[in-house]
């Protein structure tokens, strides 16, 4: 048998949109990379994740992977607000999909149980985003398949559970958004207790803890190294944050704006007291069991809605002359989160004329959204874009118009989940990465001010 030369690792990367699988080698280079919708199943008993077909296309996937490099560990990253509830035979329940809405009867009984938001920092988020009203439905709804769990596992866990046999919980997607987790204590909250699901979550674990090796049947049959190890994992935002909190150390104050389905404001060293559970703004909870105030909205839902499916960049020009003639897009474009949430999108002015002009509108939403949740945030020191937005050719520059007094700096790899969780299985011997500053937009100073005032305005007035 042919020995390879390369050690690479797998990063297994479950957003909401899409589940990426990565090989990267042990200096990030990417040396392949397949990716696959991450559809929602609507039949069945309720809207659920497709785990079987994640799982099989992953197989399939790691078989040929196996042939390019010698795999030494897999790192499983995924979305938030998700958990599976399984037993040694595996799921007893589908994994509900977190946009879901709950019957509102069950609502009403859940709200009263929700822990202070002073406590979680999470607030009180619509359909299935705070993973407790998730649980606390299918406890109630389901009763004898919930009984049969003996774990709770968050939903990056539940994906190295399967690869290793190893049952663990991590921090990164307990503290996000859930009501599970007390933010200030850094312990489960009183909603966790009161329920008596504590039991049910495993042992604790870091986010880079080698589980154990991969399970031998699957690594015959993907042609995988036995000793494979599997790494616990991380929630896809904290993956996001991991290289910045390496890069800033325990004194700078910076942001992280991890961009994608969700645009996700991190503000390192912040304090949590601007934090306004209306404006759906939140604390997570950092790899280092450290809370990190957030402001967030489905930025990459929205921007498909505004640009179309198949979106045609624009021009400078495109955007000026949006700017110029008062076109404005008004939140909100999506149905889950943010500080909108529930208020009915519409175009206020002539509409965009081409799929260019659409593109235009959409960036100039994106932009001034961004702007608005930095300003809630009290955001000081650098802005760091991360994600899918690097790619956006005005986004940063238009960002940095509007924030002279912060310096915005675009990170070097366009993945910032997928580069957080290599982090992970070399976190003994992190490099520090480097980030490109940003030129600022050209366009009318005075034009573009007005504009954002007068978005600012209609905003306001709604």
């Amino acid at each position: 048998m042919k020995t390879l030369q390369t050690n690479a690792s797998i990063v297994l990367d479950i957003g909401k949109t899409n589940v990426k699988l990565s090989l990267l080698d042990a200096q990030a280079n990417t040396l392949a990379a397949q990716r696959c919708p991450n559809n929602i199943v609507q039949d069945g008993i309720y809207p659920h994740h497709d785990t079987d077909r994640i799982w099989a296309w992953m197989l399939r996937v790691f078989s040929e992977f196996s042939r390019i490099a010698t795999v030494t560990a897999i790192i499983p990253v995924t979305h938030g607000a998700t958990a599976a509830l399984v037993n040694d035979k595996g799921l007893v329940l589908p994994v509900l999909d977190y946009e879901s809405d709950l019957p509102e009867q069950e609502n009403s009984k859940y709200r009263p149980l929700r822990p202070p938001y002073q406590q979680s920092y999470s607030p009180d988020l619509p359909a299935g985003l705070n993973l407790g009203r998730q649980l606390a439905w299918l406890e109630s709804t389901y009763p004898s398949d919930f009984a049969r769990a003996s774990h709770i596992l968050m939903y990056p866990q539940y994906w190295a559970w399967r690869l290793s046999g190893i049952a663990a919980t991590e921090v990164s997607s307990l503290g996000c958004h859930t009501d599970l987790w007390d933010t200030n204590r850094q312990q489960y909250s009183s909603l966790t207790e009161q329920k008596a699901w504590t039991p049910l979550f495993p042992p604790m674990q870091k986010a880079w803890s080698r589980l154990g090796k991969i399970r031998p049947t699957l690594a015959m049959e993907t042609g995988l190294p036995e000793t494979c190890q599997i790494v616990c994992g991380i929630h896809d935002s904290n993956a996001s944050l991991l290289r910045h909190l390496h890069n800033a150390g325990t004194n700078t104050k910076c942001t992280v704006l991890s961009t994608g389905t969700w645009m996700i404001a991190a503000a390192l060293g912040a304090s949590q007291a601007c934090l306004d559970e209306d404006a759906d703004m939140l604390a997570n909870t950092n790899v280092l069991g450290e809370a990190v105030s957030c402001m967030r909205f489905m930025g990459g839902r929205e921007f498909a809605t505004l640009a179309g499916q198949e979106p045609v960049s624009c021009t400078l020009s495109d955007i000026d002359k949006l700017i110029k003639q008062g076109s404005f897009a008004l939140p909100c474009f999506a149905e889950s989160g943010g500080p909108f949430s529930g208020q009915l999108a519409r175009i206020e002015g002539q509409a965009p004329d081409n799929m260019q002009e659409r593109y235009a509108l959409a960036t100039l939403y994106c932009v001034l959204m961004t702007d608005y949740c930095l300003n809630k945030l009290g955001s000081v020191g650098d802005i760091i874009v991360e994600g899918s937005f690097t790619n956006n050719p005005y986004f940063a520059s238009l960002l940095a118009s509007l924030r002279p007094q912060q310096s915005i700096k675009l990170s070097n790899d366009t993945s910032g989940t997928t580069y957080g969780a290599w982090m992970l299985h070399h976190w003994e011997h992190l490099p520090r990465m480097s980030e490109s500053s940003v030129a600022v937009a050209k366009l009318e100073p005075a034009a573009w001010a007005a504009y954002k005032d007068q978005w600012l305005d209609l905003v306001a007035s709604r």
